[in-house]
């Protein structure tokens, strides 16, 4: 049997203050806000075991000093008119926490119907602090922790930094020695940034980029979609498919490394070859999700600083070694030019639409990897030819969705315990389970057959 208890982690004297939603906010508050009762798909939902079990007290302090040490975390918006987002970050506070206790054996069972209840409310930005706690306790100790983080508080980046920081407060450290150890530009003081004369500049220059991007490409990538009578139904269903491939996991390491590019590049260059053969276009375009943390001071933020860069690669079905090695200069280009204010870039962006001068820029990636982790850090590297691991690939249908507004497919890079996996969702009308199968096998057959002739030399 499972009782609930509500506890609250008490925030007094935190740094306070209240100024304009940084680009990153503005863009995933703008889509959030728009999704009524499909928001909580963009919600962070994490459940970790606490090994060693540790005292509900202990762990409740433990997560005061993440409140303490990341702005963004008891961080509320505001709408201001039309075109305005006000962040207020409050100075003091109580952060609720959903307490359940259990009995050691059903402590696994009550942690995953937590982590589904507080993972499946929207956020009320407004009110509510981007951050939802609770724990599983048996014998006085938490077996089971969970985070769900709202989307406008942190990225997936965002995320990943605050486990980490998580990790070291339990070993010891505090929000204090963290904060005296590394520079962290916090989001009110992004925001400045942003607003200064070099700011503007910088955001001037990424939309210029991504309007002559978007003016030069191609109008439509699929040539021949799969149905597009459904192009108009409102009840269509986008499917989502799930490749779990070991042998991509090895793979592309490998890959990397003889074409002297990063394993990112290798995917990005993988799918958009094939998505160059699927859809008929020889020129591609992505609207790819970057991080934003080229410098050490966004990179130790907990905050939503990714935004999409748009990635255009001219003859991407000629050969997939070549679009490989071409993805890394056109991927930086385009990486220069991921931050901006992204509600002035959607009005200039309609425009081109309107006046139906843009390209189709429907298509997704999403590299989700944190470099941190790898497929083998928690199992073995097998020690099997590449061959004998191609066939040990999985392909599932683990979900649908709603429609999404300017989405044909979209892809996204995941690591997972001894492989890596592709999930991607595609609009039915653009392209067929079959083809979303043949695409997904084809981006790991191009990686996987390139390393096995590499262990061939």
């Amino acid at each position: 049997m499972t009782t609930a208890e509500d506890r609250t982690i008490r925030l007094d004297s935190a740094r306070a203050g209240s100024g304009p939603a940084t680009w990153g906010q503005r863009a995933i508050w703008g889509v959030v806000s728009r999704l009524g009762d499909d928001a909580p798909r963009y919600n962070l939902p994490v459940a970790l075991p606490v090994s060693p079990p540790r005292p509900v007290p202990r762990v409740l302090a433990d997560l005061k000093e993440l409140l303490l040490l990341h702005d963004s975390l008891h961080t509320r918006f505001l709408p201001q008119g039309e075109d305005g987002l006000e962040q207020v970050v409050d100075g003091s506070g109580e952060l609720p926490v959903d307490l359940r206790t259990s009995t050691p054996e059903q402590v696994q069972e009550a942690g995953a119907a937590l982590l589904a209840e507080l993972g499946g409310r929207a956020f009320d930005h407004t009110r509510e602090w981007p951050l939802r706690v609770g724990l599983v306790e048996s014998g006085g100790l938490v077996h089971r922790l969970v985070l769900v983080g709202a989307h406008t508080g942190m990225d997936y980046w965002g995320l990943g930094r605050l486990l980490r920081d998580l990790e070291s407060v339990q070993a010891g450290a505090t929000a204090a020695s963290l904060r005296d150890s590394r520079s962290a530009l916090q989001p009110l003081e992004a925001a400045e940034v942003q607003a200064s004369p070099l700011g503007r500049r910088r955001d001037e220059a990424a939309r210029r980029y991504w309007t002559e991007q978007l003016t030069a490409g191609p109008r439509q990538i699929f040539l021949d979609p799969a149905a597009p009578e459904l192009a108009d139904d409102p009840t269509r269903r986008f499917p989502g498919a799930l490749l779990r491939s070991p042998a991509l996991a090895v793979a592309v390491g490998r890959v990397a490394e003889e074409l002297g590019v990063s394993d990112a590049a290798v995917l990005l260059g993988a799918v958009s070859h094939q998505l160059a053969l699927s859809s008929g276009s020889s020129d591609v375009l992505f609207q790819v999700v970057v991080g934003n943390r080229f410098q050490p001071a966004a990179a130790a933020v907990v905050s939503t600083v990714a935004q999409e860069a748009l990635f255009r690669l001219t003859d991407a079905d000629r050969d997939f070694e070549d679009a490989v090695r071409r993805t890394r200069s056109v991927a930086f280009s385009a990486f220069r030019h991921a931050a901006y204010d992204k509600w002035a870039l959607d009005r200039e962006v309609a425009g081109l639409v309107e006046k139906e001068a843009a390209a189709d820029h429907s298509y997704w990636w999403n590299d989700t990897r944190d470099p941190a982790v790898t497929p083998f850090d928690t199992v073995e590297r097998p020690d099997v030819p590449l061959s004998e691991l191609a066939g040990r690939t999985e392909l599932s249908w683990p979900t649908e969705f709603l429609p999404r507004r300017n989405v044909s497919i979209a892809v996204d890079a995941l690591t997972a315990p001894g492989a890596l996996d592709l999930a991607m969702t595609a609009d039915p009308a653009v392209i067929s389970r079959a083809g979303m199968e043949q695409f997904l096998r084809g981006a790991e057959r191009h990686i996987v057959d390139r390393a096995i002739a590499l262990e061939g030399r």
